[in-house]
């Protein structure tokens, strides 16, 4: 890309990635709500339950060929469990420990957590001067709108425990 080049949305791209924002975030209040009457597990069964008939309505609508192969079904339910299964089994289980909001901040770390990790384990992605810095960048930003309490407050369910600290977890999972 030159120097000259600007990367801009349009109309249509800028209502999408709201409509993604809108939904992305309300699922950490509605998963609040839900957690006053419905376990963590219960929560994410019905988060991806209840994905399965529009995405067949999707595939159908495009035409595309289901896969043939059990490998293939294998790395799907290897990639579903890792990637959704069990990422929103520990989002709603820690929602049970903290609020909705923060939960959602903490959730926003974990690509910066995913980069470091995919660049210490992976021989292809290469921790780089600049991965490094926007991490270092992001993590800053999260902890900037936490504030500085919630790096030192302690936690009533785990003692002296830091969310922000703790968070790398979630982040190993993401490679």
């Amino acid at each position: 890309m030159s120097k000259a080049s600007t990367l801009t949305l349009d109309t249509k791209s800028t209502i999408m990635l709201l409509l993604l924002a809108a939904v992305w975030g309300g699922s950490f209040f509605f998963g609040e709500i839900a957690l006053r009457e419905v376990p963590p597990l219960t929560i994410t069964l019905h988060r991806v339950i209840w994905a399965v008939p529009f995405l067949a309505l999707l595939v159908l609508s495009k035409g595309i060929a289901a896969p043939r192969s059990l490998r293939v079904w294998g790395a799907y339910l290897v990639m579903g469990a890792l990637n959704n299964a069990i990422p929103f089994s520990l989002i709603f289980w820690g929602q049970t420990q903290i609020d909705s909001g923060l939960a959602s901040i903490l959730n926003g770390t974990t690509a910066m957590f995913a980069a470091v990790v995919a660049g210490l384990l992976l021989p292809d992605e290469p921790l780089t001067a600049k991965k490094l810095t926007g991490a270092a960048l992001g993590i800053a930003g999260v902890a900037f709108i936490m504030g500085p309490s919630a790096l030192i407050t302690p936690s009533p369910t785990f003692g002296h425990s830091s969310p922000v600290r703790d968070d790398p977890v979630n982040g190993i999972g993401g490679c």
